[in-house]
């Protein structure tokens, strides 16, 4: 088992540990990595999140016209050398 004892710093209005390269490789962490922190107990636990990548479909499900700016190309003139 591999063990840190660390200090907590000021980060923005956060608070902020860094892991040293140890203990991230035991937990097989890495960069850019998304990871849930949450408190059991009196413990913070942090837990890798699987990525899922999203189907076609279900990305354009979850697309909403108002919030995105609407229709990108609303027009049927070509502007380049598309073809229709």
């Amino acid at each position: 088992m591999t063990e840190a004892v660390l200090d907590i710093k000021q980060w923005g209005n956060n608070l902020g540990v860094r892991l040293p390269a140890a203990v991230a490789r035991e937990a097989h962490l890495h960069v850019d990595q998304r990871v849930r922190v949450s408190v059991e107990g009196n413990q913070v636990v942090i837990t890798p999140v699987v990525a899922t990548r999203l189907t076609l479909e279900q990305r354009l499900a979850t697309y909403d016209p108002k919030r995105h700016g609407g229709e990108q190309m609303t027009t049927t003139q070509t502007l380049g050398a598309e073809r229709w």
